[in-house]
């Protein structure tokens, strides 16, 4: 009886032109008969002339009322999405093993909504999920859906946007109205807003009137999240953005409204074996694979990353018509998506050697010297504009890094330099993008981080800088020179003590033109070289 009332609600327009229609048929087919043969035949034949300019006629006036009177610009076409149109379960969303608990607690407490107004609670009103892009914040919402039984809308955050000031306050108004309806037809309804940062930053005010139809977008889905209290309505707003929390509007999460916060963050080891696992079950694959080195690799890869991985991987193995994806498959993909597709530069003989001594450098002090990461791959292929390029990974997540790290990521920049001036007596423009990392890096730690060798402290980024005094600046940049000098220093002792490491893994280069981790390991091996644990 409610789905039946909540049609004719919709579609009572509808339903009356067509119950008018037919009646001035009826009527026009009675008039006719009663005519004298001359005037019924003339009425037959100008008849299409005027049912065509009164076709014309209906047609203006329903654009006009469409436009006008039923929305037109803000007029929105969502509609509720079936749950069993979705098939979306837990045990389909991989990787998030943390966020998936608490979602299901959420969907515990929809499941149950009589018992908890039974004893005072309150139903949550709105869930806000954050997180980086790809870590399958859509797919949670859809499994919420899905596991609570509950009909949802999905919508946008860019498609309440719109240049006339007004249209996103209007479309809000008919989605939460569309809500209301299935809410009430269906017991709930799930709303859910992607990309809510769009319209949820926090609100400008000015005389100038900028950001006037943001504002008024984001106002309205205020005083609607307001209105949601209502017991008959019970409709669950899910928000889900990859911004800062701090950038969303203090309003808009305050209590009452985003009730609760849901954090998603990258999958860790166990996780993303799980997900290489799943994508990979879904192509025809080598036996052989090894998983779990999969996944060491792949520190902060998203879910959406390893999909694309596998997909890539699939791609590569049919063009060289494989039957199944192997390792190298996968290695290839990894090595297009992270470094770039190969641009097949023609180098000199001399630009070929140069960058080779150049990696061989880089590689040297990151496999000995850096306490965290592991070297990925090594390579001479030109890939974007860099002639060559050392790619190098953590060997687990780290959430925070100490002064060792980030004193060994300055030093690992400097590797390519130091060889090519141990070399050549002199450098090539290739130590641009290296020193640039470096800089910010030594720059960060003695102005922000409180790293410096001297006795300042404090985040002195913070306070503008035309605040600084002139002499507080200078030592600040003198800390910053001395900390690249020092790490300068050290890079340069240890590669002309290991000079025939560099050496010989740059000839390799030269003759293979990329080496992965095993190929590297087993040149230093040969060489009689293990890694020990570094001192920095």
């Amino acid at each position: 009886m409610r789905k039946l009332r909540v049609f004719l609600m919709n579609n009572w327009v509808t339903l009356a032109i067509v119950g008018g229609v037919v009646l001035l048929v009826i009527l026009a087919v009675v008039g006719l008969s009663s005519l004298e043969s001359f005037y019924r035949n003339l009425t037959l034949a100008t008849m299409p002339v005027q049912l065509l300019v009164g076709g014309v006629h209906a047609a203006i006036f329903v654009f006009m009322y469409l436009t006008f009177f039923r929305g037109g610009f803000s007029k929105m076409k969502k509609g509720k999405i079936r749950v069993q149109d979705v098939q979306v379960s837990f045990k389909d969303v991989i990787g998030l093993e943390g966020a998936k608990k608490e979602a299901m607690e959420v969907v515990k407490l929809l499941k149950d909504r009589a018992h908890v107004r039974r004893i005072g609670g309150k139903v949550i009103k709105g869930l806000l999920l954050i997180g980086p892009p790809g870590c399958g914040k859509t797919m949670l919402a859809k499994a919420i859906a899905t596991e609570s039984k509950i009909p949802f809308i999905s919508i946008a955050g860019s498609e309440f946007v719109e240049v006339f000031v007004g249209v996103g306050a209007s479309r809000v108004r008919k989605l939460f109205t569309k809500a209301r309806q299935y809410a009430y037809a269906e017991g709930a309804c799930i709303v859910f807003i992607d990309e809510l940062d769009v319209i949820g930053r926090g609100r400008q005010f000015s005389f100038m009137g900028g950001g006037q139809e943001t504002n008024s977008t984001q106002n309205q889905i205020l005083v609607e999240l307001d209105g949601l209290s209502s017991a008959k309505h019970n409709v669950i707003v899910i928000g889900a953005t990859n911004a800062a929390e701090e950038v969303l509007d203090k309003a808009l999460m305050r209590p009452g409204r985003f009730d609760r916060k849901l954090y998603i963050t990258y999958p860790n080891l166990q996780e993303r074996e799980d997900l290489f696992r799943y994508y990979i079950g879904k192509v025809k694959y080598d036996e052989s694979i090894d998983v779990g080195r999969l996944a060491r690799k792949t520190v902060y890869k998203s879910p959406a990353d390893i999909e694309n991985i596998i997909k890539e991987s699939a791609l590569i193995a049919t063009r060289k018509k494989k039957e199944t994806v192997d390792m190298d498959d996968l290695s290839e993909a990894m090595d297009r998506i992270d470094l770039g597709l190969e641009t097949h530069i023609k180098m000199t003989p001399q630009e070929r050697e140069q960058t080779a001594f150049h990696e061989a450098g880089h590689t040297v002090v990151l496999y000995f010297l850096h306490p965290t990461d592991d070297v990925f791959k090594a390579t001479i292929r030109s890939r974007g504009h860099a002639l060559g390029m050392v790619s190098h990974n953590p060997r687990e997540e780290l959430h925070t890094f100490n002064k060792q790290k980030l004193i060994a990521d300055i030093k690992v920049s400097l590797g390519g330099y130091v060889a090519e001036k141990i070399r050549y007596g002199t450098t090539s423009t290739g130590v641009s993008s290296d020193f640039s990392k470096a800089t910010r890096i030594a720059h960060a730690m003695v102005w922000k981080l409180g790293m410096g060798s001297g006795d300042i402290l404090g985040d002195y980024t913070a306070i503008p800088e035309n605040e600084l005094s002139n002499t507080l600046k200078e030592k600040l940049n003198n800390e910053t020179t001395e900390l690249m000098n020092d790490c300068y220093k050290s890079v340069y002792k240890f590669l002309k003590k290991e000079w025939k490491l560099v050496e010989t893994l740059a000839n390799e280069l030269l003759e293979k033109e990329e080496l992965d981790y095993d190929s590297i390991e087993s040149v230093f091996k040969s060489l009689g070289r293990k890694r020990e644990v570094s001192d920095l």
